[in-house]
């Protein structure tokens, strides 16, 4: 028997946590990415710094933090109780080594894993921590995770803690920070901790109503009336009601963001329904209820239980009960001490009720023209797994909007039949800017796409955690792509929102000799590529792709494989939307003419 094939104790291999970690970095940060996703590992790292420092401030020490960003190198500095300096290498290197297994110490905390910093250290080139406690300092510096220098001495600084890293190339071969989505990570803090200042690059980041703060600035005047807002040591939350469709929700569990919500969330919106029930005597639904309905809720547990290793879904049940009981009441109370508010929010109630009503018999005749089709939806080759399943695959599936049959047949052949699944899309969908929401019922093709998500009622039964458009690069491809965003935001905006919504990007290019293919995204990507292979007088064939249909099966399979390259749809907040889709998706020729003349290359 070959020596590779003897299995014994040789064969049997011990990791230290950091070689672990940087052999298995997904199973500590998520996705690793290039920076060009608001979840790429690059700012989970900025994250766990920062969230160490907001405990701090959360348990009363310090009320600033400072994160500079310069080139690849970043800095956050605190002003708490500074890490204990004889335990500071152990803290950022040792896994299970931290104070927040101690409940008399940190209350609430997400990271009780107790691999945040140390993640930071293993995946960084470069890791400075320095510790400032009543005028004496420790520093230790790393590079790569392990420990090549460290001192101490006496300081005139504030006590606190100092964190400077530069993520390692050879994790992170090619990224680079998106100011935009660390901006907006901070608002985010800024929102949950009011009080406390975060300054980035000079400026300042605060919040001095919390979550009522979040919700006016994504709302600002569309509300049909003033906030309602609640907080105690444990719970704060905030809604309004604005015209829009749908319902949408900013939850967090101590600090976390919960992209997809949980067991907190199901039980706010619950106290908000038995609360407008209770207070006027009715008995609405949920949907008339909630419908147009903008929240945020937060809330802070001692031990957090979440469904899945990102940490975005809560899955304690035990809470359910506390948090409806509050919420209800709170309510009831506000909306008796405010009779003006509670017209105008029963009115919206009213109304959504009257349109509920009108858009049923909508429903019923899709619903009876589905049936008699005898196909429960068509074009639609369906996945194994979904969303929100119980096996390990739920977070990787994902549903194509394909344009036409030539793209959809070449992915069918080299998808992957347990996460992928693929909607073939006729032709152009309707225009759904300025359409009331019972044109969707009786478009087909828009119908189809409801049903086949699992919307029509709410986002929790979404079926694919990824929606991705793929369409072609022509003009045709990019008015389908365009279309189609407009009817999310318009009818299902959550679902941009929390991140579900995608960009498939396929090569424009192909470039090969007789012994290398290399696929091209972009011009400049194809001059490069001409240029390795030796130019166009070596033999080098460069072919332009104009639709996916033009690429092979086999060729396809690597752009929807495990390199594939996805982009998220992204709205900085939902008050940009209507002013958005009104340029872009409505009737302003003139306008929109004059933008393209001014902007055409």
């Amino acid at each position: 028997m070959p020596p590779e094939a003897i299995y014994d104790e040789s064969k049997i291999k011990t990791l230290s946590s950091l070689e672990h970690i940087r052999l298995r970095p997904g199973m500590y940060i998520g996705r690793m990415g290039d920076g060009s996703h608001p979840d790429d590992g690059i700012y989970i790292l900025l994250k766990e710094i920062i969230d160490n420092a907001v405990d701090e401030y959360i348990m009363g020490h310090g009320r600033r933090i400072d994160i500079v960003v310069e080139g690849k190198k970043i800095s956050v500095r605190d002003y708490g109780r500074g890490i204990p300096l004889g335990k500071l290498i152990e803290c950022v290197s040792q896994i299970n080594t931290g104070a927040k297994y101690n409940t008399d110490v940190f209350h609430f905390s997400v990271g009780l894993n107790g691999v945040g910093t140390k993640a930071v250290n293993a995946l960084s080139q470069e890791f400075l921590v320095e510790s400032y406690r009543e005028g004496k300092a420790k520093r230790a510096y790393f590079e790569h995770g392990k420990l090549i220098s460290d001192s101490k001495g006496a300081t005139d600084e504030k006590n606190g803690t100092f964190v400077s890293f530069v993520p390692d190339r050879e994790m992170f071969p090619e990224y680079d920070f998106q100011m935009d989505y660390i901006e907006k990570r901070l608002w985010m803090y800024a929102f949950l901790n009011s009080g406390l200042s975060l300054y980035f690059n000079g400026q300042r980041y605060y919040s001095k109503n919390g979550l009522r703060d979040l919700i006016d600035a994504e709302v600002d005047e569309d509300r049909i009336y003033n906030i309602i807002h609640y907080k105690d040591k444990t719970l704060e939350f905030a809604f309004s009601h604005t015209s829009n469709y749908g319902e949408t929700y900013f939850s967090f569990v101590n600090g976390q963001h919960t992209n997809d919500g949980g067991t907190h969330l199901s039980a706010f919106r619950e106290g908000v329904l038995k609360a407008v029930n209770e207070f006027s005597g009715k008995s609405y639904t949920g949907n008339d209820v909630r419908d147009g309905v903008v929240g945020a809720i937060s809330i802070k547990l001692q031990d957090p239980i979440f469904e899945s290793q990102t940490k975005n879904k809560l899955g304690n049940s035990d809470i359910r009960g506390w948090i409806v009981g509050i919420v209800k009441q709170a309510i009831v109370d506000y909306l008796h001490r405010h009779l003006e508010e509670s017209e105008l929010l029963l009115g919206k109630v009213a109304l959504n009720e009257k349109v509920r009503k009108e858009i049923q018999a909508v429903k019923k005749q899709s619903r009876e023209k589905a049936k008699k089709m005898n196909l429960k939806i068509p074009k639609l080759k369906d996945c194994k797994h979904h969303f929100g399943d119980s096996s390990k695959y739920s977070d990787d599936t994902m549903v194509f909007l394909t344009e036409g049959q030539s793209a959809a047949g070449a992915m069918v052949s080299c998808r992957n039949v347990m996460t992928q699944a693929i909607f073939s899309l006729k032709g152009k969908p309707l225009n759904c800017f300025g359409e009331k929401i019972d044109k969707v019922y009786q478009n087909e093709e828009l119908y189809f796409i409801m049903q086949t998500l699992n919307i029509e009622d709410e986002l929790e039964g979404l079926r694919y955690n990824m929606v991705v458009i793929a369409t072609d690069s022509d003009v045709d491809g990019l008015h389908i792509r365009n279309l189609l965003i407009t009817f999310f935001l318009t009818f299902y905006e959550p679902l941009v929102l929390s991140g579900h919504l995608y960009i498939l990007e396929t090569p424009l290019f192909r470039v090969r000799n007789k012994k290398e293919t290399i696929y091209c995204y972009s011009e400049s990507e194809r001059d490069e590529a001409v240029a390795k292979l030796g130019g166009h007088a070596k033999g080098v064939e460069v072919t332009r792709f104009k639709g996916l249909g033009e690429i092979s099966p086999n060729e396809f399979g690597q752009f929807i494989g495990d390199d594939i390259k996805l982009v998220t749809v992204t709205v900085d907040n939902m008050r940009n939307i209507p002013e958005m889709l009104n340029f872009y998706m409505g009737k302003n020729t003139p306008y929109r003419k004059e933008h393209i003349m001014n902007n055409l290359v």
